[in-house]
């Protein structure tokens, strides 16, 4: 992280100049634009020295502690799946939008404008991640539980930066047989079509999301008291 943030950093794109309110209407001169991306690249450096610092044999801070000064000045990975678009659209390309999240949200948009869907059938699923050369390679299972796990590290490399089917069906058993400890997001994302189009299954309309098949896909008691099987 403090390679790629040193390599690569996040920068705003509209400098805008501060007034009450929750928007910045107008955006702050050039001269002063230079001032202020001076400063940002000071605080920058700055962030990226205590976190060396904090990494040093002498204090060996986990990665956890160290990546939140970080935050600030690196890019994420997102994936984000849904059958419904037009309220984030709606929102996120507005003028009122933070203009970062507004830059993202117009290439989204246009990229779903010009996208031409792949349709599937029912027993079909849907497998984020999974490359094309892997579609007819790998069993059913083995694809679902891998898609499933490359979801959750955000990328179809594993974290050594090599593609692991062993690594991925490894992790996949991990988040399982751990009950997912309640993280259940990375079975969200695969999905199959369903009977009824106007069905409603977790946030997806027509689409079963596959963490709907784990009784145990959502905490329904406390840490401190005996699980209940949940309803599908």
């Amino acid at each position: 992280m403090i390679d790629a943030v040193r390599s690569d950093p996040a920068m705003p794109l509209w400098w805008g100049r501060n007034q009450s309110g929750m928007q910045a209407r107008e955006e702050i001169g050039e001269s002063t634009r230079a001032l202020a991306k001076t400063e940002w690249k000071r605080a920058l450096e700055d962030a990226l020295r205590h976190a060396e610092r904090l990494t040093e044999p002498g204090i060996n801070l986990h990665k956890q502690l160290v990546n939140r000064i970080l935050e600030p000045f690196a890019w994420i990975t997102v994936i984000l799946t849904a059958t419904e678009w037009a309220n984030f659209f709606t929102q996120r390309t507005h003028e009122d939008a933070q203009p970062e999240i507004s830059h993202i949200a117009g290439l989204m948009l246009r990229a779903y404008r010009g996208s031409t869907p792949r349709p599937l059938g029912l027993g079909e699923w849907h497998t984020p991640l999974i490359l094309p050369d892997e579609e007819s390679a790998l069993s059913p299972d083995d694809r679902l539980h891998i898609s499933v796990a490359r979801c959750a590290r955000v990328s179809y490399l594993s974290h050594d930066g090599t593609r692991d089917h062993a690594k991925d069906i490894e992790l996949y058993e991990r988040l399982v047989g751990g009950g997912a400890n309640g993280h259940w997001s990375p079975f969200e994302h695969v999905a199959t079509p369903l009977d009824d189009a106007s069905e409603w299954s977790g946030n997806f309309r027509g689409w079963e999301q596959y963490r709907k098949r784990f009784p145990h896909e959502h905490a329904s008691t406390f840490p401190d008291e005996a699980p209940v099987a949940a309803s599908r």
